[in-house]
């Protein structure tokens, strides 16, 4: 197949960036070789995707801003086109995202698991040179480099149910390992990447884990997402090749923000759009001045229920949200002689 110039470049980087990761991964030096690993794929896969993009003729630069798009964005493109599959974009989304993390803050990825998304990403990047490019990592790539593992992977479950495990005995009272622990809850967080588009790490998100981890909480409750992903490894040594998928057969399990045992499960992301309604919002929808509203949700006792309502930090300020659920008792409540009742019975300011 006939390379387009402007995709010889990125293409060519990838390659670059893939060495030089696989260098690292397979060095002796343990000192930032996690981070390192992360940094050089991350580049590698978005160049790849990139140069994806340009050899099927589609744009890689914002027109308006004038500047190349990030890997998201490109990732969304090649999705919606059908050049990538949901399981390929999820296997670039997950190193990155733990890449972001790793770049911004900090990161404790375990080895097995470090290695399963690594050759995940492999697997990914092969097939996407084979398709468009018709070219391959055997091609580009000594075998005697490919990170081999030297030591037996476990199933992802039991990846995921052993970090937890550990996690919570790092997390145990006079333990002082918190910050080890945190980095792992980070990466277990990367890895939702595989089965959903949005993944954002907050500390918030970092915080309510770690609550619910200390109660006691079990592990389908707080990683939900992860526990339905299952890894399909196939072939040994050099034609080793990691697919996640969702695993057939696992339950459905639907978390609502009022249900204090999935407090874990609720990620930040996740509350933003179930509380999306600010109060002038919801004035609106009932065709109500924001006082009328205000005082129809205090009589209510709307406010007090967090089925209701959420309250978002932003630096200094604070915002209310309301959910779809407020919404529909308001609406339910939204007649003339009740919305009076709730404004003459409203607390009256001091003179």
């Amino acid at each position: 197949m006939k390379l387009k110039r402007e995709a010889k470049t990125p293409k060519n980087k990838a390659i670059a960036s893939l060495r030089r990761g696989l260098e690292v991964f397979n060095g002796h030096d343990d000192h930032g070789r996690t981070e390192s690993v992360l940094l050089h794929f991350q580049h590698s896969s978005e160049m790849l995707t990139k140069a994806l993009l340009v050899q099927k003729s589609k744009a890689v630069f914002d027109k308006q801003k004038g500047i190349a798009i990030g890997l998201d964005r490109a990732l969304n493109v090649a999705t919606a086109r059908g050049y990538l599959t949901a399981a390929q974009a999820g296997s670039i989304r997950a190193l990155d995202t733990m890449r972001d993390a790793a770049q911004h803050w900090m990161i404790v990825v375990p080895e097995d698991a470090l290695f399963v998304n690594a050759r995940a990403l492999l697997t990914t990047l092969d097939e996407v040179l084979v398709e468009p490019f018709e070219d391959s990592l055997a091609d580009n790539l000594p075998l005697r480099v490919m990170p081999l593992s030297t030591t037996a992977l476990p199933s992802f479950d039991v990846l995921v149910d052993r970090e937890f495990r550990h996690i919570a005995e790092l997390l145990a009272p006079n333990k002082r390992a918190r910050d080890e622990a945190r980095g792992r809850i980070r990466t277990l967080l990367a890895m939702e990447a595989h089965v959903i588009e949005t993944v954002e790490v907050s500390e918030r998100d970092i915080d309510r884990i770690e609550r619910a981890i200390k109660v006691g909480t079990q592990v389908d409750q707080v990683f939900p997402r992860l526990i339905a992903l299952a890894s399909n490894i196939t072939g040994e040594g050099p034609t080793l090749r990691v697919h996640f998928s969702k695993r057939e057969g696992a339950p459905v399990r639907y978390v609502s923000g009022d249900d204090p045992e999935a407090a874990g499960a609720i990620r930040e992301v996740d509350l933003q759009k179930k509380y999306h309604l600010s109060p002038t919002a919801l004035s609106e929808r009932l065709g109500l001045t924001p006082n009328k509203c205000k005082a129809l949700r205090e009589m209510l006792g709307l406010d007090n229920d967090q089925a209701n309502i959420m309250i978002f930090e932003f630096g200094s300020q604070k915002h209310a949200r309301f959910s779809d659920n407020a919404l529909r008792i308001l609406q339910e409540h939204n007649h003339p002689e009740i919305v009076e009742a709730a404004w003459q019975a409203r607390p009256k300011p001091r003179r």
